[in-house]
This record gives structure tokens, C-alpha cells and sequence, in this order.
């Protein structure tokens, strides 16, 4: 397989940029997480955006502060948040493609709405996967582009083959997101549903809770009403992506794209996937709310939605 020999050049890794694909599968029972982008939907469109197969490598930029110089002609994609990003100094809105030539410079600065951004480039990055991925995971160090989960740093080179200029795409407006309306995570209940008495979930799906700083890739933690199961622990089992994890303190987290592969807390059920990824873009202090969701409809829109991207 050749090799790119260029690409764009970390100026700046800012606050924490990782390379990410659409996670690592089938390695659970090694202990590894999935990781993956943790908001797969902005992820799919800059990929969509660009032609790319779903699953090519790109970058999630957290926070912002990463500043990149092209060394290659190619063209790339950026969605997900508005970290005020700029093209040689210019703003340039997100959710749409720029064609870049050797020595352009794009910067992004910090949230003016969201979290997360994404930039993707023509072809996906040419990265080495790790146990059939790319997905960086810092705490497991594996993923990324040593492969030993390191976020991006000063000098490093994001390796992608050239491209020639092309047609200019953008995301339409009616299918960018706005990361501050209200968020209601739709709740599909799980069996354990039945250890938290009725009042304490009538008093779950009635009142706020709201984002605590303190949470991360691994999971949303939340301060808000008290949740005290009947039961203090369960057999450890294995959790997936949305689960709401209730520990003693009685705060839920929920857990997302880098979480612990078995847990014993109670799980009062998992946010719906859309809603999950809708959450990752949530700054702290923000409120939200829940309401349940019956499973054959979020299996349906899931349906939907994987299948408009191709994965």
C-alpha cells in the first residue's frame, strides 16, 4: 500500500484533538473500549461531505485551539461545533468543505456553540489502525497516530494523500444541528428499571438535571435529583454506549464512547444513540431533561440513520 508522505502539520494541538473513527469493535472481551467519535452524526456528515467511505479516519477537536498548516494540496470538511474556526486568518463557518494549498493555515478557536468539532480530509487520514481501528483512547493508550492513544501534539503530521481542487459542499441549515436548544434525552428502560421505586422515577423524568464539568469522553455525569435503587450493586455485566449508570452517591452518569467495557452499578436504562450524540456537544452547567422511549421506535430512527450515511 503507498504511503502519503505529506499532509497538514499540528502548529497548535490546543486543548485535546484526537484522531477517531467509528470505534473498535469486537475487542470488549479484552477489556478494550469501543472509543469511536463522540458524536458520530457530526462525524458521518464530514465524512459524507467529502466522499469518503463512514468509518475513514478523521479528528475530533475538543475545546478547540488546534492550528494546522497544509503541506499538501487536499480539501477537507469540517462540522460539529462552531469553534470560530479560521482559514489564514478568515472566518470560515463549519459544515461545509475548503479546498487548501501548501502553507494555508486553519486554526480553530474556542466553543461559541458546542463542544466538539470535527475535521475530516479527502480520503480519511492514512493512519495504521490498532486492533481494527484508529480510535484513540487515552486511558487504554491505544489508537491514534502512535497507536499508543496519545492526543495530538506540536510537530506532528496528520498523513493524507493529495487532492485537486473541487466543487464546494456544504450541510444545508435544516440539517445542522443547534447545540443550545433545549436537550430531552429520549430513555430506552431496561430491566433494572424495576429496582428504583415509582416516585423516584416519576421525579427522574419530571425534573432537570444538569451537566457537571467533571465529565468527559468516558461519561456525562449529571447533578439533579437522587436515584437510590433498591439494590446497592448488581453481578458485574457489560455496558453499552447510553447507559445510565447510577452509583451510590445516587447522581446518574452516562456513559458514552470511552467507557468501562463491565460495571456493577444499576442501570436505570440507555439514552437513545442520537441523543447521546446530541449530549457530547453539551457544554458543563447546561440542563436536561429525560422521557422514555419505546424501543422499537428508537430502533427504527437508528435504522434511518445509519442508513443515510452508508455504515
Amino acid at each position: 500500500m503507498r504511503e502519503p508522505t505529506s499532509g497538514l502539520r499540528v502548529l497548535n494541538p490546543g486543548i485535546l484533538a484526537l484522531v477517531q473513527d467509528l470505534g473498535r469493535f469486537g475487542y470488549q472481551q479484552l477489556g478494550l473500549s469501543t472509543g469511536g467519535a463522540a458524536d458520530e452524526h457530526a462525524y458521518l456528515w464530514a465524512n459524507r461531505l467529502l466522499g469518503n467511505v463512514p468509518g475513514a479516519a478523521a479528528v475530533e477537536v475538543c475545546y478547540g485551539g488546534l492550528k494546522l498548516e497544509a503541506e499538501v494540496a487536499t480539501r477537507v470538511a469540517v462540522t460539529g461545533a462552531d469553534l470560530q474556526l479560521t482559514l489564514n486568518g478568515q472566518p470560515v463557518s463549519p459544515w461545509q468543505t475548503l479546498n487548501l494549498v501548501p502553507g494555508d493555515q486553519l486554526a480553530f478557536g474556542y466553543p461559541k456553540t458546542g463542544v466538539r468539532a470535527y475535521l475530516a480530509v479527502q480520503g480519511g487520514l492514512q493512519i495504521k489502525p490498532v486492533y481494527g481501528s484508529v480510535a484513540t483512547v487515552m486511558r487504554e493508550q491505544i489508537g491514534g497516530l502512535d497507536g499508543c492513544g496519545g492526543k495530538l501534539k506540536v510537530g506532528d503530521l496528520l498523513p493524507c494523500f493529495g487532492a485537486d481542487p473541487a466543487r464546494h459542499f456544504r450541510v444545508t441549515t435544516g440539517y445542522i444541528p443547534d447545540y443550545t436548544q433545549p436537550l430531552t434525552l429520549r430513555v430506552i428502560e431496561g430491566h433494572q428499571c424495576a429496582l428504583f421505586p415509582a416516585e423516584m422515577l416519576a421525579r427522574f423524568y419530571s425534573e432537570a438535571y444538569e451537566i457537571s464539568p467533571q465529565s468527559d469522553r468516558m461519561g456525562v455525569r449529571l447533578s439533579g435529583p437522587e436515584l437510590h435503587p433498591l439494590a446497592d450493586g448488581i453481578i458485574s455485566e457489560g455496558i453499552s454506549f447510553g447507559a445510565i449508570q447510577v452509583p451510590k452517591d445516587g447522581q446518574p452518569i452516562i456513559l458514552l464512547k470511552d467507557r468501562q467495557t463491565i460495571g456493577g452499578y444499576p442501570k436505570l436504562g440507555t439514552v437513545f444513540a442520537l441523543d447521546a450524540f446530541m449530549l457530547a456537544q453539551r457544554q458543563p452547567h447546561t440542563d436536561i431533561r429525560f422521557e422514555p422511549m419505546p424501543l422499537h421506535e428508537a430502533q427504527l430512527e437508528l435504522q434511518r440513520f445509519y442508513r443515510f450515511f452508508g455504515v
